[in-house]
């Protein structure tokens, strides 16, 4: 699974209910034709990220195919959980101006 570009927006929690800070990410990817989840449609995948003191891990996340937008039956392996917790960490929105803005790796 390779990352190839991102938005991420810092979800709002109006009465300060919850702690620490959550973010949802639609990552773009791109997965080897020969892969049970790869769709000609295209793929994304939608993270909600917490970031919590020295706690940063996924909370939910959905494999959606971008034409349609049908949400997938499919769970992130092990080894993309670490992938996409670290892109994660490394493309957090540092201020409003990264907030919607979308960057290409």
């Amino acid at each position: 699974m390779e990352i190839t570009g991102h938005t991420a927006e810092l979800l709002d929690d109006p009465f300060g209910l919850l702690e620490g800070s959550r973010y949802e990410f639609y990552l773009d990817i791109e997965v080897d034709e020969e892969d049970e989840l790869y769709s000609e449609k295209g793929l994304a995948l939608k993270v909600i990220f917490l970031v919590n003191g020295n706690e940063n891990r996924i909370l939910q996340n959905y494999f959606i195919e971008q034409d349609s937008e049908k949400v997938l039956d499919f769970d992130l392996e092990d080894d993309e959980v670490e992938q996409v917790t670290a892109y994660c960490i490394q493309n957090l929105p540092g201020d409003e101006e990264e907030t919607d803005k979308q960057k290409e790796q």
